[in-house]
């Protein structure tokens, strides 16, 4: 019983998922942390698909700006109930996206805006397919996907904008 209990603790660690969820996979993947938080990413990335098409007509804009104040971005992340865009969760997301946004410069936010005349690969060009800078096992939309899973809500980056002194 101690190992199950250290397994699911583990599982929320590593996922943020809730304690019944985890204790569920771990449960259903008999004691295997690495199964259960496989089979807890699987059923975020279902629940948002079919979250996909609902409206997000709430969110908040978060800015980055780095120490030496040449550099900063904007981002608006959309979600579906202003409850959820005020959850700790939601701003620390958009908070990570604007400071990965300064990092990484990307050309544009998907593949399907990405502009004809772009030389750089979809992983370097789209914000949603980069590598995150703190994470670089996860991308950008793994996040966002992540969210949509412990929130329940379709969680979207609306828009982004760089600015840096000089350009």
């Amino acid at each position: 019983m101690g190992t199950t209990v250290d397994a699911v603790k583990e599982v929320r660690l590593k996922t943020g998922a809730g304690m019944l969820d985890c204790k569920k996979a771990v449960e259903q993947c008999g004691g295997d942390v690495a199964g259960a938080i496989a089979a807890l990413k699987e059923k975020g990335l279902a629940m948002a698909s079919k979250r996909a098409e609902r409206a997000v007509g709430e969110g908040v804009v978060a800015s980055y700006l780095h120490h030496n104040s040449r550099v900063g971005a904007l981002v608006e992340l959309n979600c579906e109930t202003d409850f959820v865009a005020r959850n700790d969760d939601f701003k620390q997301l958009a908070y990570d996206i604007a400071m990965h946004v300064v990092a990484s410069n990307p050309v544009c936010l998907s593949e399907e805006e990405m502009p004809a005349d772009c030389d750089l690969a979809v992983a370097e060009a789209c914000l949603l397919s980069q590598p995150f800078v703190k994470d670089p096992s996860k991308t950008i939309a793994d996040l966002v996907t992540e969210v949509i899973a412990r929130t329940g809500e379709n969680v979207k980056v609306g828009r982004f904008t760089r600015i840096e002194v000089g350009l």
